[in-house]
């Protein structure tokens, strides 16, 4: 066999062209990622109000079987009040300005007496009012029917709106309660818990209304 000899340009052609050539592109299929989704935000906790120390002496000389308590807002004083002696005072919270557990002698069960304040009028009395209702299962009412739904009082110089709001039903709940506006804020006096309780310790919580009062100086 005879050997064919190539030209060098032709091999130097094809080595030219060889190069040249594209190479093959792979391609990938990427998962897509997966996002975590994220935990709805958490408000920020309303900073705890330290719970107010009882007045020097604990209480007025002038009735020693009950504990007089003086509470202080951001704004200055607040309002002062004195709870009976047989209502057991529980640690403060980030919300209450005071708070009792309420026992009525021979009946079953406990009442919670809850003092809060909040700056403007929280909605006007009658949301207020309709509020505390919806509390205890019954239906809002309108402005019409607000001034028959609640008792009017002054005492000590403010201005104090009482309500009383009884429940149905067998576990029946009941809340008396005291709505005050004081220096800007809205004062909330409510004692709540099963109606016989609450019935019995009626009487109470009004005399515990008429000690209710502004600093000395505010007044």
């Amino acid at each position: 066999m005879i050997a064919r000899c190539v030209p060098p340009t032709l091999l130097a052609l094809t080595a030219l062209l060889t190069s040249c050539r594209k190479p093959e592109v792979e391609s990938y299929r990427v998962p897509k990622e997966t996002v975590a989704e994220m935990p709805p935000a958490t408000p920020a906790a309303t900073p705890s109000a330290a719970p107010a120390a009882p007045m020097a002496g604990g209480a007025p000389a002038a009735d020693a079987s009950m504990a007089n308590t003086a509470v202080a807002t951001a704004a200055g004083p607040g309002l002062t009040w004195t709870a009976p002696a047989t209502w057991k005072a529980k640690p403060g919270s980030a919300m209450r300005k005071g708070s009792y557990t309420v026992t009525a002698e021979g009946v079953a069960g406990e009442g919670d007496l809850s003092i809060t304040a909040f700056p403007g009028d929280v909605g006007g009395d009658l949301a207020n009012l309709n509020r505390w209702r919806g509390q205890i299962q019954l239906p809002p009412v309108a402005q019409g029917e607000f001034e028959a739904a609640v008792q009017r009082l002054e005492r000590n110089g403010l201005k104090i709106t009482v309500v009383d709001l009884a429940g149905s039903g067998a576990n029946a709940q009941r809340i008396v309660g005291a709505m005050i506006p004081y220096a800007g804020a809205t004062w909330f006096f409510k004692l709540m818990g099963p109606d016989a309780v609450i019935a019995k310790e009626k009487a109470a919580f009004l005399a515990f209304v008429d000690t209710i009062k502004a600093p000395a100086a505010a007044r």
